[in-house]
């Protein structure tokens, strides 16, 4: 993957609303996906990081929150929640094909773009040398937990810090140098360009691995169905979501992307 053969290697075409819509990036060797919490890449994402994974792709997640919030039960002791979520994490990481999972433990509900965490956000990225990196889109309006718009606003921070040698200087030592990716993919995109298409195969890994997150479920998935199985409501319905936006490019199966590549 790289500039001379990247618009080439993608289908590009008019969407629904006159929309100019690409297809497909050429599988990357690395990936990054950077999230707010456990569970919000295999949600986003997941399918699209199975088919990677399994054309070959090293794949990691960088998880910015411990998770502490993510239950409705009062009576919960929140650091065993932070465990428990963590291997939950691992679990659907490695039901996608990914590799690692970094977990940098800012308080769920108070993450924040702020200096240290950009830093930290930095050295990831030029450790691991992602090509593609994949994140919440920070500029989605109507947006209600505020982790996903500083989460995006890390990804969009840290990728300019890995890149410029004059942002957090002290990282370079001991072989590590300056990383500019490929592409940024931003989920749950206010302005969608992109589509990536995905089979029957990658999102049942997806909904394998989002069931991996077992202490989410119910508050996560299930909280508003009735339905007298609702494990196999949540299947369908995220089959009908994966239909409805391949209807937007034209494929059976897609997941939607904002694309950036010439603005890195």
């Amino acid at each position: 993957m790289n500039d001379s053969n990247r618009v080439d290697a993608q289908q590009l075409f008019t969407g629904p609303a006159g929309e100019r819509i690409t297809i497909d990036l050429p599988p990357p060797k690395s990936a990054l996906v950077i999230v707010a919490h456990p569970d919000d890449a295999e949600f986003h994402c997941g399918a699209t990081l199975a088919k990677w994974a399994r054309a070959g792709c090293t794949v990691h997640h960088l998880v910015l929150t411990d998770g502490s919030k993510g239950t409705w039960d009062r009576g919960m002791d929140q650091s065993v929640l932070v465990e428990v979520r963590k291997a939950e994490q691992r679990t659907a990481a490695t039901i996608l094909g990914g590799t690692g999972v970094v977990f940098l433990g800012k308080i769920d509900g108070e993450l924040n773009s702020d200096r240290e965490t950009r830093a930290q956000v930095s050295a990831i990225i030029r450790r691991l040398k992602p090509e593609v990196i994949l994140g919440h889109d920070p500029w989605k309006r109507y947006r209600l937990h505020p982790d996903h718009a500083a989460a995006g606003r890390l990804c969009i921070e840290g990728i300019v810090a890995a890149r410029d040698p004059f942002f957090h200087p002290e990282q370079l030592v001991d072989g590590i140098t300056p990383h500019r990716p490929e592409a940024l993919l931003l989920f749950e995109p206010d302005q969608p360009n992109h589509a990536e298409t995905i089979s029957k195969q990658d999102l049942q890994l997806q909904i394998d691995a989002l069931l991996a997150h077992e202490s989410q479920i119910e508050t996560t998935h299930l909280y508003k169905s009735a339905a007298a199985d609702p494990l196999q409501q949540f299947r369908i319905e995220q089959l009908e979501r994966h239909e409805r936006l391949g209807q937007w490019a034209s494929v059976p199966l897609a997941q939607q992307f904002h694309l950036l590549t010439e603005q890195l």
